[in-house]
């Protein structure tokens, strides 16, 4: 499966950005939910907006006063998640993905099992600026059993390798891990393709062990 592939069963997604919204097909029948999790202000959001095939539903609100000292305090960011985003793409005619952006904030972590319930998998999105923010979501996704794939996020010429990166968030051999632009949605495409990758070679593994 490649990114041609991924057009194909998304057809006349456009994303967030323009073009028709595409609608739900009237014989859609089953639904495969992913999360999209990390620390505040990571790029989950802009994820999510990249890659929709519908206007996503958004519950950013603008910050306050009252977020000092409790927020992370992330350069040129004025607006937060309160509760989720969410965004949809069609696999074919029966099969809909839908994606849940987590908030990133401490204080709303209590919203993360809910949006974890009936999960396929999840994408943590990393800024190597604050690598320490991801580690929370490591470890919930693990204490889950939730596959998942980490993204890069690539908010600058990158200041550490890939490697590196996976020896500082301890991450086993088994678990993916790519760059990605979260404003690109070519680039959102392929971190969800190495999902979906990821999970069917984890079923075939265990269908073999059976």
């Amino acid at each position: 499966m490649d990114s041609n592939d991924f057009d194909r069963m998304v057809p006349g997604a456009t994303g967030a950005t323009g073009g028709e919204r595409t609608p739900l097909h009237s014989t859609a029948a089953d639904a495969l939910k992913i999360v999209i999790v990390g620390g505040y202000g990571v790029g989950k959001t802009t994820m999510v907006r990249s890659v929709s095939e519908i206007r996503p539903l958004s519950t950013e609100e603008t910050m306050t006063q009252a977020g000092l000292g409790i927020d992370a305090d992330v350069q040129g960011k004025t607006t937060t998640t309160v509760a989720f985003d969410f965004g949809r793409i069609s696999l074919n005619a029966e099969l809909v993905l839908y994606l849940f952006g987590a908030p990133g904030q401490e204080r709303f972590w209590f919203l993360w099992d809910q949006l974890f319930s009936g999960t396929l998998g999840a994408v943590v999105l990393v800024d190597t600026r604050r690598l320490a923010d991801s580690w929370y979501a490591i470890d919930r996704l693990e204490q889950h059993g939730t596959p998942f794939v980490v993204a890069r996020n690539n908010f600058g010429p990158p200041d550490h390798s890939l490697e590196e990166i996976r020896h500082a968030l301890d991450l086993s051999p088994g678990v993916p891990l790519v760059d990605c632009d979260a404003r690109d949605r070519e680039s959102c495409k392929s971190v969800l393709l190495t999902l979906v990758k990821h999970l069917y070679a984890m079923s075939m593994a265990r269908e073999i062990r059976s």
